[in-house]
């Protein structure tokens, strides 16, 4: 038995999902028993251990369930971002040699498109009906769920890194044994944050993302509840906490910018009292934005650095941040390490490769080259990013490698110079990028959001170039100011600064 089965035997009533943009509450029995018909239809349809379906929807209860299906049916399964367009879903479909794929009414054209020179590829759709496609709730509920089924090994995620600096890479884990079903590994970060059986978990991020899929999943293991948006929403996201007593949550620092920007008034209406853990990563959090969170929610941040990879992950909580601003914290398991470009492990304060020893070990899919290149000969592996540790042994991110500037032979960390311009008044975003030059190699230029449009005009691009000079080198500061309407970033909060490269490098 799995924990989830487990679950509904104890609390059977208890309700494991709350889904309020549709208003659908799911208790522990009726997820269990939709997962267990649907982990028998997938065996049914002879699918062998360790292949793979793919789960094109948006934040909903079919892609919980189905994920528990998967895990039970010893399958590896894909949720694909609803934001990609029908050439990147194919492309993901051929890469994880997915057997079937299961869509929604939202998705159903997308899929469709995506599926146009794979006639063969089975097709359902999820929450209605849509020409072309079988309905998954038809299959799904023509099944018996008490039989039991095969021994095979426990299914997992096959998740898709985001893509921001090229096309995304297959992560792939290995299957777990039989007999870790009732007893999965925890994570270290698990006990860190204290999630229990008591845990409320209000979730916004996309399910397709590793952190909020996987976090969904091991709060119902435990039995606690989990609160999951359609998508993000500030008032939405305050009102959902007082009213379903969350006491843990996950965010990104978007969020965080747009919580903040909501009116002082409307900011302190709702009671937050049971808030107790707000947890947030997946992209490099301002010190003066998280000072902001801090004071307004006080110190129940906790911050964490890893990847959907897994293989090393730092924490830091809000009393510990506040005496090392600025640092994603220390390893919760194995150890972190800051490697030059010839490998050897530089001292404190120095910025290189940060690295990771002891973690447990993956692949990427259909790419060994680019599995080997992410460990070094040492067999340390790296997500791909700078930074430096502290005389303590704190992490701190400068940037990934791909995005560093060289100007001059100065090497210029984006980030650095995005949290100084997030400082200004009229900034409600920003990103900085390398353009051509011929006299310096590359150039310093900064893509502005500001926070009223009628801003964007010389004077403000002279005013933040000034404001620059006041906290920066002058090798660091931008040259050039674009304005935007908005930044391209994925739900996860990740910036797509490739987008912006290509799109500013060939203007310019």
């Amino acid at each position: 038995m799995d924990l989830l089965a487990a679950r509904a035997d104890a609390t059977p009533t208890k309700i494991a999902l709350h889904l309020p943009d549709s208003g659908e509450a799911m208790d522990f029995r009726t997820l269990d028993t939709r997962a267990a018909r649907a982990a028998r239809w997938l065996v049914g349809r002879g699918l062998q251990a360790g292949e793979r379906i793919a789960l094109l929807m948006e934040n909903r209860a079919e892609l919980i369930e189905l994920a528990f299906a998967a895990q039970r049916a010893g399958l590896y399964y894909t949720p694909i971002s609803n934001h990609l367009r029908p050439a990147e879903i194919a492309y993901i479909l051929a890469d994880a040699g997915a057997r079937l794929l299961v869509a929604t009414p939202e998705t159903a054209a997308a899929a469709a498109a995506a599926l146009a020179d794979r006639p063969d590829l089975p097709r359902f759709i999820a929450g209605g009906d849509v020409p072309g496609f079988a309905s998954y709730e038809a299959v799904r509920n023509s099944q018996d769920p008490v039989p039991p089924l095969p021994e095979r090994p426990v299914g997992r995620d096959l998740l898709y890194s985001s893509g921001t600096t090229g096309r995304p890479k297959g992560v792939k884990m290995p299957l777990l044994p039989p007999e870790m079903r009732s007893n999965p590994p925890v994570h270290p970060s698990w006990h860190f944050y204290g999630f229990s059986a008591d845990t409320v978990y209000f979730s916004p991020g996309p399910l397709y993302h590793a952190a909020p899929h996987r976090y969904v999943l091991r709060v119902v293991q435990e039995g606690g509840s989990c609160i999951i948006p359609r998508k993000f929403a500030a008032v939405a996201a305050l009102a959902a906490i007082e009213r379903y007593r969350v006491t843990h949550s996950q965010w990104v620092p978007t969020m965080f910018h747009r919580l903040l920007a909501l009116p002082e008034a409307e900011r302190h209406r709702y009671d937050l009292a049971s808030h107790r853990v707000a947890i947030h990563a997946a992209a490099p959090c301002p010190v003066a934005l998280k000072r902001a969170m801090i004071a307004w929610w006080g110190p129940i941040l906790y911050e964490y650095y890893a990847g959907s990879e897994a293989f090393g992950i730092t924490v830091i909580d809000s009393p510990t941040w506040l005496a090392h601003p600025g640092s994603v914290g220390k390893p919760l398991s194995g150890a972190v390490h800051i490697l030059g470009e010839d490998g050897r492990e530089l001292p404190p304060t120095e910025v290189g490769t940060i690295s990771f020893s002891g973690g447990p070990p993956f692949e990427y899919l259909n790419a060994p080259e680019k599995t080997a290149a992410a460990y070094d000969a040492a067999g340390r592996a790296s997500y791909g990013d700078l930074g430096w540790l502290d005389a303590e042994g704190f992490l701190y991110l400068s940037d990934r490698r791909a995005d560093l500037i060289i100007s001059g032979g100065v090497n210029i960390y984006p980030a650095e110079v995005e949290d100084t311009l997030i400082q200004h008044p009229l900034v409600a975003d920003a990103a900085v990028i390398g353009l051509p030059d011929a006299e310096f190699g590359e150039q310093v230029a900064a893509i502005v959001q500001p926070h009223n449009p009628a801003a964007a005009d010389p004077a403000t691009a002279a005013a933040l170039i000034a404001f620059c000079h006041e906290h920066l080198a002058g090798p660091k500061c931008p040259r050039r100011i674009f304005f935007t309407d908005a930044l391209p970033r994925s739900e996860a909060g990740k910036l797509l600064r490739r987008l912006l490269k290509e799109q500013y490098r060939s203007a310019a």
